[in-house]
């Protein structure tokens, strides 16, 4: 299930990240290891995540992902290991917030994407999904939420 899309407005956000490409069979074994490795790289720093993490695919997935793994943070990274410093920019986004197991996550897409060229915005070749809830806060699937989020060129 999706919630109704809207037009909104980000704000430059501060970030750590690893950027991976993997191919899409492997994407659940990269994920879980390299959210650890970035929450353990800024704990070491001193640096608390400021929101959920999220995922960056620098182009729409198809047999392979490139894309990063993020955190938001309040205060700048160090470099260390796979993990880089980011600032993520204010832009202008569709937003919806997709309801269920990940396994949905390729046909809420689609119906984003739909509605998107529905009322006539121009999609950026990028896009971010935020993990709002997901198996570490409830078992069922149905109670996890995955926030996605589309750039728009106009």
């Amino acid at each position: 299930m999706l919630d109704t899309p809207q037009i909104t407005q980000t704000a430059t956000q501060l970030t750590a990240i690893i950027h991976m490409i993997v191919p899409r069979e492997e994407i659940r074994k990269v994920m879980g290891p390299g959210i650890q490795e970035l929450l353990a790289t800024i704990a070491a720093q001193g640096i608390a995540p400021a929101g959920p993490w999220f995922t960056h695919h620098l182009r729409r997935p198809t047999d392979t992902f490139d894309f990063e793994i993020s955190i938001p943070v309040a205060a700048p990274v160090a470099a260390a290991g796979r993990v880089r410093p980011g600032q993520w920019p204010a832009m202008k986004v569709a937003r919806t917030v997709y309801h269920g197991p990940y396994e949905g996550l390729a046909e809420a897409w689609g119906e984003l994407i739909a509605w998107i060229e529905t009322n006539g915005h121009t999609p950026a070749p990028d896009l971010w999904e935020c993990y709002l809830a997901g198996p570490e806060s409830s078992p069922d699937p149905a109670d996890w939420r995955t926030e996605l989020n589309r750039p728009l060129t106009s």
